[in-house]
């Protein structure tokens, strides 16, 4: 597989049923930093703002989503029913994505973007 141009290009690799999820997860990132920029990096969908938010990919199984170590770890309860590693979470195919733990780990690695580029500025 080649590497895609973009994310539209990504999603449309996939089958349909997992088309539907990554286009659910991408929509929930726009929606909770609709000022970020979008693109393919490491092969597969990245979002910035004030730095990396957040990454997603599609896998046979499931879809890895990549909030950073630190979401991981805010949300340790919500996340402990998923199978994770120190920066990463897998939402399996066959389970409903879990729409407001995704959509509230997005904003929170806005939050400590926005926070991290202001210490920057002082």
């Amino acid at each position: 597989m080649t590497t895609p141009k973009n994310v539209d290009e990504y999603i449309d690799g996939f089958p349909e049923e997992v088309q539907k999820r990554l286009k659910k997860i991408r929509s929930l990132i726009t929606k909770a930093a609709p000022k970020a920029k979008e693109s393919i990096s490491y092969g597969m969908p990245g979002y910035k703002l004030d730095g990396v938010l957040v990454y997603f990919a599609a896998y046979k199984n499931h879809i890895g989503f990549y909030p950073m170590p630190s979401a991981l770890e805010n949300f340790k309860k919500e996340v402990s029913e998923y199978k994770s590693a120190k920066g990463s979470v897998q939402f399996p195919h066959d389970k409903p994505l879990p729409t407001t733990l995704i959509s509230h780990m997005v904003k929170l690695r806005v939050a400590e973007n926005k926070l991290k580029a202001a210490a920057k500025k002082k």
